[in-house]
């Protein structure tokens, strides 16, 4: 596709392709060594150190559903199936350890259903596509999230805890030895 730019001062006419063109900005020259080609790897692929989670989530294993969504928008909103509603099967999900989907189950036990469904819905944009994509950035995070390991205490840290809870012990009973001493003094002396 070329183009013909006039100049009426001077009566120039020169053309120009759009192909030969390219910004100073452009990603060729921002990353030359990169390859623009964007795909999805395959399980196999991510399957690198035997990670816990490598951040690959199969579609197949979701059930998604689509709806109107509520809110802003005019027309569109009552046109167009937007909002996401993402449903996720913890428990076949054979393609996360055993110890992941149960620490998942554990922490988002109030967002299960009673099959045991993981439900995830986004409706922040008008794009049905901007919001799968919300959806399963917030389920992979959720699985990050149960994926960590728990952080272990050192030994520094044990003994200040230690310290602490004997600490707290002992000023809890020299105060209660005190209320105990002014409940006493407020009693008559008893003769005997």
């Amino acid at each position: 596709m070329s183009f013909i730019v006039s100049n009426c001062f001077c009566k120039v006419v020169r053309t120009l392709s759009r192909s030969n063109y390219t910004s100073a900005i452009s990603l060729k020259n921002l990353h030359p060594k990169s390859s623009l080609k964007i795909t999805t790897p395959s399980p196999e692929q991510l399957l690198v150190d035997n990670k816990v989670f490598t951040g690959y989530i199969p579609v197949e294993e979701l059930d998604i559903t689509y709806s109107t969504s509520s809110g802003p928008g005019g027309q569109n909103v009552n046109k167009v199936n937007t909002k996401v509603d993402l449903r996720f099967k913890v428990e076949s999900a054979q393609w996360l350890k055993e110890e992941v989907r149960q620490k998942l189950i554990d922490i988002n036990q109030n967002k299960l259903t009673k099959e045991g469904y993981l439900v995830i819905r986004s409706e922040k944009t008008r794009s049905q596509q901007l919001n799968l994509a919300d959806a399963i950035e917030r389920l992979r995070s959720l699985i990050w999230k149960a994926a960590e390991p728990e952080p272990k205490a050192s030994e520094e840290s044990v003994e200040k805890i230690r310290r602490r809870i004997e600490k707290a012990n002992r000023t809890r009973l020299i105060e209660k030895k005190m209320k105990s001493l002014t409940k006493r003094n407020r009693q008559a002396p008893t003769v005997f």
